[in-house]
């Protein structure tokens, strides 16, 4: 499993209104940035091709998540916003630790983290506040060719738009409170400064505790942000977002991956479901600050210049824990450490952005140049047994208090460590219109590697060169209303060197590899019913993922490359507003995945981070429209996943997670003003779990009472 250097994050964002002409696609992509998501459906998403492209348009497939969805759902927290999308789950929550400490997710047969903010880079290692997100915008397949192959999966890429200062003077304030001691504010406050100088506000305090006997999280979070109009060609707009986040997190319990498995069901985790086996005094803190600023100037009645850098910064100070399999059908060993680590990160990026004609044939295209540089500095102990675990008698000989750690931590050497990235990228993207009803796409990247990738070895990669292509094609049979698509998308990744000596284990040397390869081919349609309210996409994708490290079958102290995965599945997507008062989103995806060549014991196995293989979501609000109950609002909806090997080898066997139904549901009352809703969560107090390799207990039945006021 190839891992990219992480980092938390906080945004600022610098933009140029352009001037009101009658050119689409400067109109359109200020309307992106700046205008509110009224409806479920978003008809636009510029994040996703950085050009003026409706989703009918577009031969790539996403799924956008807009912030009225948090309201109706009365979400409070990433995990649960995102569960909206079509085909995507999580397999791990946060763990808050350096470098990685996001949640992990799994899309189209791959892992993947929440990596971009308004377009750019920004990693995190907690959870993530959803008190500033405008939308989410769930970019399907490989894309490589817009994005690098730093910051997606080859399955897609999770892109949060933050909220931007607007005109007008406004805002609301948010409580939500409910089980699990859960206690959240938040407040959102626009106003105008001065002439063409506006003013963005958001913030969230936010405490809960664990479902389970021990552990909790508090954080608090800020997010101010700047918009200047210079002129009628020229706007500024600065985000910053601040986050302080304490939190004790349950250890994942990790089955051995070396061993044969020796648990055959979910009998032991059912009983130890509610067991945290941590304790309060047991937290890891991660402060973060994170700065982006994007300026758009109006070159021309056709060109627009779009320019972004970010900085961010993001600590994780405290204990990280974890439980290791003893093999023996029952006792768990914790390892804990001393976490002091720091990832830095700074994105620079140019796009020139045009809407023009050659002839009788519209060419909509974006050339643009990007830097990313990372460094990670790492202070971490290294890992001391820590007690152990029983499931069969409940039992825990782990001293869990501070003073516990730091006593059995206190000879544990720290050995100081730093990896730094520096990727420089050139990419263009061109969609021209043959005809009205029919398109095409031709993209292209270069981008450049060179660093120390790894925190443990000195050893430098200089100057790796990837070439990263997309095609597409759009026809519309009926135009504006169905679509017919296809595309091919690349992915990459660069891999890290690796040590490797002859048969007999002599001559050691340092061995550099090609980047990782995924070639996606995708077919489809996409289709605007009722009046062009309610969106559906259908379409079928084909991944193969090839240049994989693998032991060299003739020499075990050697690695080469050759190892192939594939992936393939559909996906069914439906959005929209499709009669008054009704908002809706669904979604179903079947996923077929397998290792072809490589290490021999994952061959001809599902990949353990591909999840379930059949998901489905829904959600439906109604708010009633007209009549004595007006504002009256009611909302269901369910999440489904199939069964999940979370261990899958065959040199160990098989770990089957249980399939599952949520049902979730909210009645509530929305006048103009304020608002009231009570939400109630996994309403049959199922018993589900998450995991890849591991087992990870997932939260009971909740209830949140959210009250409202709108100024």
């Amino acid at each position: 499993m190839q891992k990219t250097i992480s980092l938390p994050f906080i945004i600022l964002a610098c933009q140029v209104h352009a001037q009101k002409v009658d050119t689409s696609a400067v109109q359109d992509i200020t309307e992106v940035i700046i205008n509110q998501t009224k409806t479920y459906k978003n008809e636009n998403a510029f994040a996703v091709s950085k050009l003026n492209l409706k989703d009918i348009e577009n031969p790539q497939v996403y799924n956008s998540i807009p912030k009225v969805m948090l309201k109706d759902q009365v979400s409070t927290n990433f995990k649960s916003v995102l569960s909206n999308a079509t085909g995507i789950t999580r397999l791990w929550e946060s763990t808050s630790r350096g470098g990685d400490g996001a949640e992990y997710y799994t899309m189209r047969g791959f892992s993947t983290q929440s990596r971009l903010v308004n377009g750019m880079a920004s990693f995190n290692n907690g959870g993530l506040d959803p008190a500033n997100i405008e939308n989410i915008d769930v970019i399907k397949g490989p894309s490589g060719t817009l994005y690098g192959g730093s910051l997606v999966s080859y399955g897609g890429l999770i892109n949060i738009q933050t909220k931007k200062p607007e005109d007008d003077f406004k805002g609301n304030i948010n409580y939500i409170t409910g089980t699990n001691a859960l206690h959240r504010v938040t407040a959102d406050v626009n106003t105008p400064v001065s002439e063409g100088l506006f003013l963005r506000i958001n913030s969230a305090y936010h405490q809960e505790n664990s479902f389970q006997d021990s552990g909790f999280t508090r954080s608090f979070f800020l997010a101010p942000s700047l918009k200047y109009k210079a002129s009628d060609r020229l706007t500024f707009l600065v985000n910053t977002e601040f986050k302080s986040n304490e939190g004790a997190n349950a250890p994942m319990i990790f089955l051995n991956r070396n061993a044969p498995l020796s648990f055959h069901s979910m009998e032991l985790f059912d009983k130890n479901y509610k067991n945290s086996y941590t304790s309060n005094n047991l937290t890891t803190q991660n402060p973060s600050f994170n700065i982006q600023s994007q300026m758009i100037y109006k070159l021309s009645p056709n060109w627009t210049s779009q320019t972004l850098f970010s900085s961010s910064s993001s600590k994780a100070l405290g204990y990280y824990q974890y439980l290791w399999d003893s093999s023996n059908g029952d006792e768990f060993t914790r390892l804990v450490s001393k976490a002091n680590s720091e990832t830095l990160a700074t994105g620079i990026q140019q796009n020139f952005i045009g809407d023009f004609t050659i002839g009788t044939m519209r060419n909509r295209l974006v050339v643009g140049l990007d830097y990313l540089g990372t460094s990670v500095i790492n202070n971490d102990s290294q890992w001391v047994g820590y007690g152990t675990v029983s499931l069969k008698n409940q039992t825990d000989t782990g001293i869990l208090t501070s003073q516990g750690a730091d006593a059995v931590l206190a000879d544990a050497v720290v050995v100081p460590a730093k990896a730094q990235t520096n990727i420089k990228s050139l990419y263009f993207s061109n969609v021209l219109n043959l005809s009205p009803k029919f398109s095409a796409m031709v993209s292209l990247r270069i981008d450049n590697f060179s660093g120390k990738p790894t925190q443990w070895s000195s050893d430098e990669i200089e100057n790796q060169t990837t070439f990263s292509p997309k095609f597409g094609v759009v026809y519309q049979p009926i135009l504006g209303t169905l679509s017919l698509f296809a595309n091919y998308m690349n992915g990459f990744q660069y891999l890290t060197p690796v040590k490797v000596s002859a048969g007999e284990g002599s001559t050691p040397s340092l061995k550099l590899f090609d980047p990782e390869r995924a070639n996606q081919w995708e077919v489809g349609a996409k289709a605007n019913i009722v009046q062009n309210k309610l969106s559906l996409t259908l379409s079928y994708y084909n991944i193969k993922v090839s240049n994989k490290i693998m032991t060299d079958p003739e020499n075990v102290n050697n690695s080469i490359q050759g190892g192939e995965v594939l992936s393939e599945g559909f996906e069914l997507s439906a959005v929209g507003n499709p009669f008054e008062g009704m908002s809706l989103i669904a979604g179903l995806s079947k996923n077929y995945a397998t290792q072809l060549s490589g290490d021999p014991s994952y061959d001809h196995q599902r990949p353990e981070e591909a999840g379930p293989e059949l998901l489905a979501n829904f959600w439906a609000h109604y708010k009633i429209p007209h009549g004595t109950l007006q504002n009256v609002a009611l909302g269901a909806g369910f999440n489904y996943a199939s069964e999940h090997h979370t261990l899958n080898r065959s040199s160990t066997g098989q770990f089957t997670l249980p399939s599952y139904a949520v049902l979730n549901a909210m009645v509530g009352y929305f006048p103009q003003r304020y608002n009231i809703a009570l939400k109630l969560d996994n309403l049959t107090n199922k018993h589900y779990y998450s995991g890849w390799s591991t087992v990870t207990a997932q939260k009971l039945r909740t209830l949140s009472l959210a009250l409202g006021f709108n100024f």
